[in-house]
C-alpha cells in the first residue's frame, strides 16, 4: 500500500497562493506596495491620553507637532512634509466625512483597510506589521507597543514616513511619492504648497486673517453671492464685490501661496492664492499687481498683493467696463473639484475683528 500524504486545506492553499500572489506581484501591483526601505528606529508611544474635545487648539497643534517631529527623527523624512500630507488628509475628511470615517484623533491621515493591512491579505483587520509587510500593506508599527493600529497617531506617521522614505528625501522624490500614493496632480500641488509653508514659518499655528482692504470708512460691500450676472452668459456671482477708489491696496486675507496670477476675461487682473485649509482665495478686477509678487511665493495675511481696479469683461487690459471694486471670492477643494461659496460671513469677521484689534491698539496707546 502507497503511503498516501494528506492535502493541505482548502483555506490553507488559498492563503499560500495569497501570499504568493502578494510576493510576486506586489512591486507590479504599485511602486508604493514594493520592497520596504529599512526599518529606521522606532519611537516610543505617544498617543494622546486626553479627548482631543477638551484639549485647546494650541495644545492640540503642540502635540500634533511633536508626532511629526518624532517620526522625522525616526525616519529622516522633514517633519513639514509629514505636516502636509497630514493636513492635507484633514481638509479631504472635512469635505467626505463619511467617507473618511474614522475615531476622533490628532492626525487627519487616513487609509482603508485593504492599503493598510494588504490587498491579498485574508485578514483585512490584521494589526501585526510581520504579516502586514508578507503582504505589501502600508501598516507599521511606529508606537513601540507591537501592533500597526490604522487609528492609532503614531503608527499612521511613521508609516506615512516609510512609504516616503522608499522613494528617497529629494524634492522630486517627495513629489513622485506623492503621484505615486494619490494619483492626482491636484493633492501633489496642495501637499507641496502646505510643506512650503510649513518649512517657511517653522509653526503649524498659521491661522491669522485680515480683511482684504485696509480697515477704514472708504468702502462698502453687501452680500451679493449667488446673484446673477449675464456678460459672457448667464452665471451666478460667485463672490463679494467690495467698493472702493480706484488704487486703494488689496491685501492677502491669509497666510498661503500664489497659486495663480494673470489675466481672465471675467475677472480682469486677478490673483488667486491657496491656504492652508485647501481654500482657494481670488481676488479681482485688480488695477495692477505687487510687483515683486511672483506665482509660487509665499504671501502673509495683510501683505499688499495689488490695487482696487476695474479690469475685466474683455481681452487683456480692459478697463472701466463698470465701477471700482474688489471681487472676493473663497473656493473650497474636495480633492477633485473645487466649488465657491459665500465670504461675506468670513469678510464681517475679519473686517470686525481687525477694527477691534485697532480700537485695543488705540486705547492702550492713549492710556500710557
Amino acid at each position: 500500500m502507497k503511503g498516501s500524504v494528506s492535502k493541505p486545506s482548502k483555506a490553507c492553499r488559498i492563503l499560500i497562493c495569497a501570499a504568493a500572489a502578494a510576493i510576486v506581484l506586489g512591486e507590479a501591483a504599485s511602486p508604493a506596495w514594493g520592497a520596504s526601505a529599512a526599518t529606521p528606529i522606532v519611537p516610543a508611544p505617544t498617543q494622546t491620553a486626553e479627548p482631543l474635545d477638551k484639549l485647546s487648539r494650541e495644545h492640540i497643534l503642540a502635540s500634533r507637532k511633536k508626532l511629526y517631529e518624532k517620526a522625522a527623527a525616526a525616519t529622516h523624512i522633514p517633519w513639514y512634509r509629514i505636516a502636509a500630507i497630514d493636513q492635507y488628509e484633514h481638509t479631504l475628511t472635512k469635505v467626505h466625512p463619511k467617507d473618511r470615517n474614522h475615531p476622533k484623533r490628532l492626525t487627519g491621515i487616513f487609509m482603508n483597510e485593504p492599503v493598510w493591512s494588504g490587498m491579498f491579505n485574508p485578514d483585512p483587520y490584521d494589526s501585526n506589521p510581520r504579516s502586514i509587510g508578507i503582504f505589501n500593506g502600508y501598516g507599521k508599527d511606529g508606537s513601540g507597543d507591537g501592533q500597526a493600529d490604522l487609528n492609532n497617531d503614531m503608527d499612521l506617521l511613521y508609516s506615512m514616513a516609510s512609504y516616503l522614505l522608499r522613494y528617497g528625501q529629494s524634492e522630486e522624490d517627495f513629489s513622485i511619492a506623492l503621484w505615486e500614493y494619490y494619483h492626482n496632480s491636484r493633492s501633489v500641488q496642495r501637499i507641496r504648497q502646505f510643506s512650503k509653508l510649513y518649512e517657511k514659518f517653522q509653526t503649524l499655528d498659521l491661522s491669522g486673517h485680515a480683511f482684504p482692504l485696509p480697515i477704514s470708512d472708504s468702502y462698502a460691500y453687501r452680500d451679493t453671492w449667488g446673484t446673477g450676472r449675464s456678460w459672457g452668459g448667464y452665471r451666478i456671482h460667485e463672490g463679494t464685490d467690495i467698493f472702493a477708489p480706484y488704487g486703494m491696496p488689496v491685501r492677502s486675507t491669509c497666510y498661503g501661496v500664489v497659486e495663480l496670477k494673470g489675466w481672465n476675461p471675467f475677472g480682469g487682473w486677478r490673483i488667486g492664492i491657496r491656504d492652508l485649509e485647501n481654500r482657494y482665495h481670488y481676488y479681482a478686477h485688480l488695477q495692477g499687481f505687487e510687483k515683486t509678487l511672483n506665482q509660487g511665493d509665499i504671501v502673509t495675511p495683510g501683505q499688499t498683493i495689488g490695487w482696487v481696479g476695474s479690469s475685466g469683461y474683455g481681452k487683456p487690459g480692459t478697463q472701466g467696463k463698470f465701477p471700482p471694486h474688489l471681487h472676493y471670492g473663497i473656493y473650497r477643494d474636495n480633492g477633485l473639484a473645487e466649488w465657491s461659496f459665500d465670504p461675506y460671513p468670513l469678510l464681517r469677521h475679519w473686517e470686525t475683528e481687525e477694527r477691534q484689534a485697532i480700537q485695543k491698539k488705540k486705547k492702550k496707546s492713549s492710556e500710557q
